[in-house]
């Protein structure tokens, strides 16, 4: 289970330009078409949408949400909520996730089940191993400016393929293919080498957790955020033999 938050204050402006604000606000919500047509309608007669419960405003409601959905999915009670059609005809007005969760690809760590989340309850960034770069961070900030999500979480997991790789060629001195080596790149100034073997890799996957979480917690808008209590920026990890996620320190 996630404990309380942690909003203690770290800092790269990344504001969008207003015009670009604008643009982004009102084409998010524009309806998709094929040929000029919608690839769904709601029926003239559609009735209204029921009221959906409160949606957590706070870190700490956000963070007690997921906390519940993760038990719910670990103990094999999901609900998959927020699928109705009711619900997916009202998403087309607007969203308004609670939470970012930054993760890594890993096909067995998709955040909506893991949290046991639905649609337009979450903003999911994924890349491998969590590696930031501009694209990331871009969309982490227009998640808390822009749509004011209040808890941004960076989701490392069990067994992490990419931080297997930066560890293995950071022992072996080879270079990885492609694009990959990058990944390593980023991963490789946060390597336990205190520990050998699995429980290096093991550490690593904690380790750089915490790294993204406190360069995230760094960049100057987002610090402000958390200064004023208005974000939190935690750590949290996916364990695959317990399906349970908890916060790492």
């Amino acid at each position: 289970m996630i404990p309380d938050v942690d909003t203690s204050p770290r800092p790269a402006a990344l504001l969008p330009a207003p015009a670009r604000r604008t643009l982004l606000r009102g084409g998010l919500v524009g309806a998709m078409t094929v040929g000029g047509a919608p690839l769904t309608a709601a029926p003239a007669s559609a009735t209204p949408a029921p009221r959906k419960p409160a949606r957590p405003a706070t870190a700490s409601e956000a963070l007690r949400e997921l906390a519940a959905g993760n038990r719910r999915w670990r103990t094999f009670r999901e609900r998959h909520p927020d699928e109705t059609p009711s619900v997916r005809q009202s998403l087309t007005q607007g969203q308004h996730p609670f939470a970012v969760v930054l993760g890594c690809i890993d096909s067995r760590v998709p955040p909506e089940l893991v949290f046991d989340q639905g649609l337009g309850d979450l903003m999911t960034v994924r890349t491998a191993g969590e590696v930031l770069d501009e694209a990331v961070l871009g969309s982490v900030a227009y998640g808390v400016l822009e749509l004011g999500i209040p808890l941004v979480v960076v989701l490392g997991h069990q067994s992490c393929g990419a931080v297997r790789a930066a560890v293995e060629a950071d022992l072996s001195g080879e270079r990885l293919p492609a694009h990959i080596q990058y990944l390593a790149d980023r991963i490789r100034p946060f390597i336990d080498r205190t520990k050998e073997g699995d429980a290096r890799v093991d550490a690593t996957v904690d380790a750089n957790v915490l790294a993204v979480r406190s360069l995230l917690a760094a960049e100057p808008d987002l610090a402000a955020r958390i200064t004023a209590g208005e974000l939190a920026v935690v750590g949290a990890r996916y364990e695959l033999t317990t399906q349970a996620v908890h916060r790492i320190d």
